[in-house]
This record gives C-alpha cells, sequence and structure tokens, in this order.
C-alpha cells in the first residue's frame, strides 16, 4: 500500500449501488478490496474493477478484521431497512480504526435527522462514531435515488406506467448514484472532502407526471404517471425485503406523500466540480439501452 495507491475496501461491492464506487476507485488507481459474501458476488466485484476480494459478513467480526488488514480507506454503505444497521455500521467504523484506515466514507441518507424514518434515524449513530473516531472522514447524504426508477424501467417499457406508491404530484428531489460514488472516489484518494458531510442532489424537484413526460419523450410514446396503492405497488415490484423491512419502506413513501423530499443541488455542484447527472439523461440513457 503507497499514497498514491491506496487500498480501500467496498462494502458490498458487488451490489447495485457500491458496485458503482469500485470502477470509480480504479480510475483514480486505488487497488479495490470487494468485500462479498460468495464467488457469484466476487466475480461481479471483479468484473467491476476490484482486484482484491475479500469474503465476509457485516454480523462477523473475524471476518471484517481479516477483511480490513493493510488497507487504506473503507467505503461503506448499509443493507437496506435492516433493524440493525445502526450497529452494523458502527461496528464496521470501529473496526477499521483498530485496523488503522487512515479515511473512511459513509453513504448515508440526506435529513438523517428526520427521525420519524427509521432507515434515516438508523445513519445518526454510524456519523456519530466517525466524528469520533479518529479517522479522516466523508459523510455523503444522498437524497432518492435515479437507480430506484432503473428498477421499475422493465415494467415502464411492458405497461407504459410509471408507478410509485405515493402521489403522483409530491416533488421528490433525486440524484443518480453514479454521482455519489464519484464523489466517495474523490473523497477515498485525496483530501478535498475531508471531514465534511455533503447534500448530494441533482437539479430540479420533479413530480411523477413530469417524469413520466420525460419517459414518454425518450420513448417517443406516452407513459403515464401511476399512484398505486403501497400494497399493489409491492406486489408488482416485489422488493427484495422481509415485513419488517417493507413497513419502514412503506413509512417513507407515507413522509413523501405528506411532504415530498425536497433537495439543493449545489452542494452537488461543488462536490462534483460541473453538473450533476440530470434526471433527463439517466432516462434517456435507459431509453437508449445504457
Amino acid at each position: 500500500m503507497t499514497a498514491s495507491a491506496p487500498t480501500v475496501l467496498v462494502v458490498g461491492a458487488a451490489g447495485r449501488f457500491a458496485g458503482l464506487v469500485v470502477p470509480e476507485l480504479a480510475r483514480r488507481g486505488a487497488v479495490v478490496r470487494g468485500l462479498v459474501r460468495d464467488d457469484a458476488k466476487a466475480a461481479v466485484a471483479r468484473a467491476g474493477g476490484a482486484a482484491e476480494i475479500a469474503f465476509g459478513d457485516l454480523r462477523d467480526r473475524a471476518s471484517l478484521d481479516a477483511a480490513l488488514r493493510g488497507v487504506d480507506g473503507v467505503f461503506h454503505i448499509g443493507p437496506a431497512f435492516v433493524a440493525d444497521e445502526a450497529e452494523l455500521g458502527v461496528a464496521m467504523v470501529e473496526a477499521a480504526r483498530q485496523a488503522g484506515a487512515r479515511r473512511f466514507v459513509f453513504s448515508s441518507v440526506i435529513q438523517t435527522t428526520n427521525t420519524a424514518l427509521a432507515n434515516h434515524a438508523s445513519k445518526i449513530p454510524v456519523e456519530a462514531a466517525l466524528h469520533g473516531s479518529g479517522m479522516q472522514y466523508t459523510i455523503l447524504l444522498p437524497t432518492n435515488l435515479m437507480q430506484n426508477i432503473d428498477a421499475a424501467w422493465p415494467a415502464v417499457l411492458a405497461g407504459g406506467v410509471f408507478a410509485e406508491p405515493f402521489p403522483k404530484t409530491a416533488r421528490v428531489a433525486r440524484v443518480d448514484y453514479r454521482d455519489v460514488a464519484e464523489a466517495a472516489a474523490i473523497a477515498l484518494t485525496g483530501d478535498r472532502l475531508a471531514y465534511g458531510s455533503f447534500e448530494l442532489c441533482a437539479d430540479g424537484l420533479p413530480d411523477r407526471e413530469e417524469i413520466a413526460a420525460l419517459m414518454s419523450a425518450a420513448l417517443g410514446r406516452p407513459i403515464a404517471a401511476g399512484e398505486p396503492s403501497f400494497a399493489d405497488w409491492v406486489a408488482a415490484a416485489r422488493p427484495p425485503y422481509d415485513s419488517q423491512q417493507l413497513a419502514m419502506m412503506e413509512k417513507v413513501f407515507v413522509h413523501y406523500a405528506a411532504h415530498g423530499q425536497p433537495g439543493n443541488s449545489l452542494v452537488a455542484h461543488a462536490v462534483l466540480g460541473r453538473a450533476p447527472r440530470s434526471l433527463r439523461s439517466h432516462i434517456e440513457e435507459l431509453a437508449a439501452g445504457r
């Protein structure tokens, strides 16, 4: 490990979000060590640019200690909507500190102080642990992710409807996780973002009718904005969560129905040194099959 080629452990390196961090780090000359659970996920991580693989589990401290041996930095994103997310994150911070890691990037969430939402409140203890860790930390606070639209895209193509279980007039800030991944890589390979917490949003605050209009323009055919109930949405989308996780997710959508999810793009412009990826360009990429 050298200053010019840091070794960075990426938690969940085969996942649809952390997996986007791997190539960003590799492009910046980092040696990426992917933390995965099995051989199939190891192959995905290697295809993304991971040079090393560590097999482990966030609930197995011995496996974390082995994975962290000799690393300069850590990228951590917690598993979605799990009851022990806070404990898992705090344990990773402590393991990284004891292993001598110098940098730590935590992918948190916008408005962590909105403690009515358990998946937001669960990030607070992890951030607090970082503040007292002695490591050079960076906390990223992304809003609703454009990659969630990716998951709905096959249904959009098949049925001509973009459906989410909250009012179509609710305005929700979005961000492309590729921009979050780029911010993480900047933080893990340099000092410019050290000790900062950065809200990350793209420009604009679209409602679902406006998103459907963008889809219609990109596809050249009408796309409607749907408003299913949460139960109907779950039956169609089949998210990979148990009943407890779904209950946590439903509260997020209830919040969107009441308040939307506003956000400001100024910080993303400053962090990236350019405009963040737009929702229009993201949808156009989907329509083009990219």
